[in-house]
């Protein structure tokens, strides 16, 4: 937008130099040019066209927003994203269903499965997460299982910095989460795990499902194998983004091999493994400092911080108020997947923007060439060979081309509003593409609009 407007001003400044030297050129040669000639022609040159229709562009982008149910607080956001380079997202719900089922229970050397069962219920009682309550019914459903009252149970809740959660109940501590958690909790390292449990944990990371450990006070009791499911389409959008120049960065929870497992199926370009807020904070600033725009969403509190830092940061409106207040676009629906879309809405932003901008610049030259010739034939003759367009007179040829500058902005009101289509390319195709369709069309249409208009005068005897 500042490079638009500098540019914009640039051309002015020069249109007004050329303009204003226009006249001590015609008296040179024993001639004059009235100052309403010169008015009217400092009026046709200046680039109206792209600034007449720029708050058209912004309204529809945000329009467009509205229709996918996001609420944009500022255009700025909206054109952000159109200039975005990396996007984060969250794997849960983003990239897959976000509904990661207990399929399997793997217990560890000297454990039954009763024990293991009853360890896993219990530290799943009080989680209250699809993935908790998916545990509880798998249990319910594979042996019958005497059940504390809720109101018995001391809850330890979950939070991204332990990363596991539980309760304490008789005395007992039942805890569960993620591998290097509960073994950290049990003052365990990876090479003290059981070697068959250790196996079994790998081959579920592999795979691309999610291993939870159980445990007890000072002993580790099994896995649980948390499974979950890549949307359909999803690594096709990733491509796409790719040929736009767009990396996509996958932001989970999950070890290291459950990440790599699931980025390689869905095609994303890079993971961050095992994230907490402060590594999602820390990625942005790192891709920030190195002059990218950033883009990712978010609901939770511990987000908003990362979202307040983003470029474009999308916060659910189910979310929390912290995260809803740190975002500058909210999705009404909840839909971690709509971030995809808001980047489309803002590069079709930018590239309508770009070809109405080709389309004026050329436009506006094309004036100059088309004018000056039947301007200055009477003063010199020498020009007359350029006046291909044989215009009437100077003021036919003055007032056609300010009725064709009016015509053109409202003619073009219909394109910002529909935008111009983006398609899966790398930033110089779509310059090529625009340059030929708009930057060729810019210059052809003064031509044409402004002989069929001093044609239509001249028949209606108005000059």
């Amino acid at each position: 937008e500042i490079a638009l407007d500098i540019l914009l001003i640039g051309m002015t400044l020069i249109f007004l130099l050329v303009v204003a030297t226009l006249q001590p050129f015609a008296r040179y040669a024993g001639g004059d040019l009235p100052l309403v000639y010169l008015a009217a022609l400092l009026v046709t040159l200046i680039p109206t066209t792209i600034g007449g229709l720029l708050s058209a562009i912004g309204i529809a982008g945000m329009d467009r927003l509205v229709r996918l149910n996001v609420i944009a607080k500022s255009g700025r956001a909206v054109e952000a994203a159109g200039d975005v380079h990396t996007l984060l997202l969250d794997k849960t719900g983003t990239i897959t269903f976000g509904n990661r089922r207990c399929s399997a229970l793997f217990k560890a050397p000297g454990v039954t499965t009763p024990e293991l069962a009853h360890a896993a219920l219990l530290a799943s009682l009080a989680d209250d997460t699809p993935e908790g309550k998916s545990i509880v019914e798998y249990l319910r459903a594979l042996q019958p299982i005497d059940e504390p009252r809720r109101e018995s149970l001391d809850v330890v809740p979950f939070s991204a910095e332990t990363r596991l959660s539980g309760v304490n109940w008789q005395g007992v501590q039942y805890r569960k989460g993620a591998v290097d958690s509960v073994l950290n909790w049990l003052g365990l390292t990876r090479g003290e795990m059981p070697e068959v449990l250790a196996r079994e944990v790998q081959q579920i990371a592999q795979s691309g499902g999610t291993p939870l450990l159980v445990a007890t006070d000072g002993c580790l009791l099994g896995a649980i194998h948390l499974k979950d499911v890549i949307k359909p389409g999803i690594r096709e959008r990733f491509s796409e983004l790719r040929r736009m120049g767009i990396r996509t960065v996958m932001v989970t929870g999950d070890n290291p091999l459950t990440a790599a497992a699931i980025a390689a199926e869905a095609g994303v370009d890079d993971v961050i493994a095992e994230a907490t807020p402060e590594k999602k904070l820390q990625r942005i600033r790192s891709e920030q400092a190195d002059g990218k725009l950033v883009a990712m969403c978010g609901d939770g509190a511990n987000d908003a911080p990362a979202l307040a830092q983003a470029d474009v940061g999308l916060a659910m409106n189910d979310g929390t108020q912290a995260a809803r207040e740190a975002a500058n676009l909210v999705d009404l629906d909840s839909d971690p997947t709509k971030l995809l879309d808001v980047v489309q809405v803002g590069k079709e932003l930018l590239v309508t923007r770009g070809a109405l901008t080709t389309f004026s610049i050329a436009n506006d030259v094309a004036k100059y060439f088309a004018i000056l010739p039947a301007l200055f034939a009477g003063i010199y003759p020498q020009l007359g060979a350029l006046n291909l367009m044989q215009l009437h007179s100077p003021q036919s040829a003055i007032l056609s081309a300010i009725v064709f500058n009016a015509l053109i902005i409202v003619a073009l009101i219909p394109l910002a509003l529909r935008g111009v289509r983006v398609q899966a390319a790398d930033a110089s195709s779509l310059l090529r593409r625009n340059l030929l369709i708009y930057g060729l069309g810019g210059i052809v249409a003064p031509f044409v609009g402004i002989k069929l208009i001093d044609l239509a005068m001249v028949a209606l005897g108005l000059v």
